[in-house]
């Protein structure tokens, strides 16, 4: 493999996020917001790694007997894409020598966000769990061998029924790790999450510019796919979900609603929230 495949620091770290082989736990929680990470090392037991660059911040510690790793990932697809490959380099490959271990790693991820609800009856404060991710960021076009791991009939309707022009990437569904689904999404709606590749115009909002569609929200919200809705805007999931079925790990994303983008109402102190659904992972992942 050449350096400029798999490239490391000088000490021998992976290049964005400045972790060694050994620094990483099976079980990943994946924030958005550095800050984030700190909150909860403080709900851990002990920590034994801190490392940050950009704005990848990393804490490596035991919460009761379980060893959990908190990386944020800062914002979009593409900060996916750097984190996921560099944390599965780190279980699964020689960083010295570029060479894949015989026998993979499968790492559990579980990301624990914040969202805007796209149902009328999805308030603020409310848990959405994520049972598929619709991608319209294009990321996973980039991988060879993704057919298998999509759900080909969701993004056909989908597109379908929003007359996705030609001149965006086309969207692409794939389901959350189904064993992570049952045991941390207890009591929480679960629905299908659309991740965008931006928070302004892909999202359907309109400051100076104009959205490509002015109905891309109620036409969302009004879909329909054997009986399942489309509950939540973020910009992660897809590609979580995506890379992880392709590197053979577990994956599912958790999130706080903090506006509703039908109703318009926005809770202004939503930590305490993210609190509460972080205990509630913290808990699953050490049971």
């Amino acid at each position: 493999m050449k350096k400029t495949e798999l490239i490391t620091n000088a000490d021998g770290s992976v290049f964005h996020l400045h972790l060694l082989p050994g620094e990483i736990a099976d079980k990943i929680v994946i924030v958005g917001d550095p800050g984030r990470v700190e909150m909860i090392a403080e709900m851990l037991d002990s920590v034994r790694v801190r490392k940050s660059n950009r704005e990848f911040t990393t804490v490596t510690g035991f919460y009761r007997d379980t060893e959990i790793t908190v990386i944020s990932s800062g914002i979009g697809t593409d900060n996916i894409d750097i984190i996921l490959n560099e944390l599965d380099a780190l279980a699964n490959i020689d960083l010295a020598t570029g060479v894949a271990v015989e026998e993979p790693k499968s790492l559990t991820f579980v990301r624990i966000g914040t969202t805007g609800g796209l149902q009328a009856d999805l308030p603020a404060g409310s848990f959405v769990a994520t049972a598929k991710a619709v991608g319209f960021d294009g990321v996973l076009h980039f991988y060879e061998g993704y057919e298998w791991c999509l759900d080909h009939m969701l993004a056909d309707s989908l597109a379908t029924h929003l007359e996705w022009p030609d001149v965006l990437a086309y969207p692409y569904a794939v389901d959350a790790d189904a064993d992570l689904l049952d045991l941390l999404a207890g009591g929480m709606t679960k629905g299908i999450t659309i991740s965008t590749p931006g928070f302004y115009a892909p999202q359907g909002r309109q400051l100076r510019l104009e959205p490509f569609d002015s109905e891309l929200n109620d036409n969302i919200t009004a879909f329909r796919y054997r009986g399942e809705r489309i509950t939540n805007y973020e910009m992660e999931s897809s590609a979580i979900y995506g890379l992880s079925k392709l590197l053979n790990h577990k994956a599912l994303t958790l999130c706080v609603v903090i506006g509703n983008r039908v109703t318009g109402e926005f809770l202004n102190d939503y930590k305490p929230a993210v609190r509460t659904l972080v205990r509630q992972v913290l808990d699953g992942l050490s049971s």
